[in-house]
């Protein structure tokens, strides 16, 4: 069974991950009282990653809440992708530097042939698609139960980890026009073809 999605239908999953969401924050405030302890933890910079096309085998999205080494709960929306074909693949990142101003260290790749990915999550604070293409789908699966797409392993060691909160999962999904401003991205494997890194002046963005 096929299903789309359009920009407003997926932006109206992350109400229905707040549920789970909150409930990991709850979590998140023994940890800042010195109660639990994370398993690892991200800088806290946002940073863009787009794509022209992402083509999907084994598809997952659950709540989750990152934690930056001052301790600050940083509540994100994993996106796995158990294999996955890239296109047009793009990351930014906007650097201050004292005196000289911002800098944009700025990825791209898989243009003509598109990036490989096996095992990828991406922690999200926002993500947006121009089309959502989801193929046998399943909305409110409990975290815990999820099959048909990933769950990162380091999640599911965190006491942030909720086997009863809700996710969404998909066989295969084909994503258009993804923007998605993330804080932490992770591969088990990542080919990309004609990689270019560049460090330019001023703000230089993927989107």
């Amino acid at each position: 069974m096929s299903h789309g999605f359009g920009r407003t239908r997926w932006k109206r999953f992350a109400v229905v991950l707040g549920a789970g969401v909150t409930a990991a924050a709850a979590l998140g405030i023994g940890m800042a009282q010195g109660a639990l302890a994370a398993s690892f933890f991200i800088s806290g910079q946002r940073f863009q990653v787009g794509a022209d096309t992402i083509k999907v085998r084994g598809l997952s999205i659950y709540g989750m809440v990152d934690v930056t080494k001052k301790g600050i709960l940083v509540p994100v929306a994993v996106t796995g992708l158990r294999s996955a074909k890239i296109s047009g693949l793009c990351q930014s990142v906007v650097v201050p530097i004292p005196v000289l101003g911002p800098y944009t260290l700025k990825l791209t790749g898989g243009d003509r042939s598109p990036t490989e990915a096996k095992n990828m999550f991406i922690d999200a604070t926002s993500l947006s698609a121009g089309q959502a293409n989801l193929d046998d789908l399943d909305i409110g699966v409990a975290v815990g139960a999820v099959s048909k797409g990933p769950i990162n392993p380091e999640d599911r060691e965190s006491r942030f980890f909720d086997p009863n909160g809700v996710a969404q999962q998909a066989v295969s999904a084909v994503l258009t026009d993804v923007r998605t401003t993330a804080v932490a991205v992770s591969a088990a494997t990542l080919n990309i073809p004609e990689l270019d890194l560049r460090l330019k002046q001023g703000r230089r963005e993927c989107f």
